[in-house]
């Protein structure tokens, strides 16, 4: 069996002395896991956060498979120089090898992510957070509230639903409503939903981002 596509490369751990068991998300067909045969002591080695040309092959569907990469380009080397960005792309690929389903596409995350890679900041991580959820199930809706109807005045938000609601009707239930505008604490709780309905643990590069 042989795949073939464009990937990021999201984690690499070392497996013996040469090799690495790597996770590259890729475009066609989601996360994949797999050797990188030779990694720790190749010439060119590959790094977390370079993109490239993935082929994957094993013999039996159910094996781990082997890994050939040609590296194009560093995404993450911007983020190699900046605090901030590297918290930002740990959490992101943490969450890509946690909580995505191995061999399952997601092409919208996928250019998302590349998206988000280019330009690496609280605002583009949200956004890319917020695709994240809505890919899992949990679509947020900030578009009028969800009792009433109304466009105005929205500053809850159900943690139950996902959906906004107006002042009016969250009254009763202040104190069991998250509030709006959404920020990363706010998505995080959703980030945790997710995590116990597949009964993993929040990644710690998840835990440790902090909005501003």
């Amino acid at each position: 069996m042989k795949l073939e596509s464009d990937g990021i490369i999201v984690s690499m751990r070392p497996f013996g002395e040469r090799d690495v068991v790597a996770h590259i998300f890729t475009e066609k067909f989601g996360v994949l896991s797999g050797m990188l045969r030779g990694a720790v002591v190749a010439k060119n080695k590959p790094m977390v956060g370079q993109m490239g040309a993935v082929a994957w092959g094993a013999r039996l569907d159910s094996q781990l498979g082997v890994f050939h990469f040609e590296a194009q380009k560093n995404l993450g080397l911007v983020a190699m120089m900046d605090a901030n960005k590297l918290k930002y792309l740990n959490a992101m690929f943490s969450l890509i090898e946690t909580l995505l389903p191995e061999r399952e596409a997601y092409p919208n995350l996928y250019n998302a992510t590349l998206k988000t890679l280019a330009d690496l900041n609280m605002d583009s991580y949200l956004q890319w957070e917020l695709d994240l959820l809505r890919e899992l199930g949990y679509a947020l809706d900030f578009s009028h509230c969800s009792n009433c109807g109304a466009k105005d005045n929205l500053i809850y938000l159900s943690p139950r639903t996902g959906r906004a609601v107006c002042g009016d009707c969250g009254a009763p239930y202040v104190g069991k409503l998250f509030d709006l505008p959404i920020d990363l604490n706010t998505t995080l709780r959703f980030v945790e939903s997710v995590c116990r309905g597949l009964d993993v643990s929040v990644p710690e590069y998840r835990i440790f981002l902090q909005s501003k």
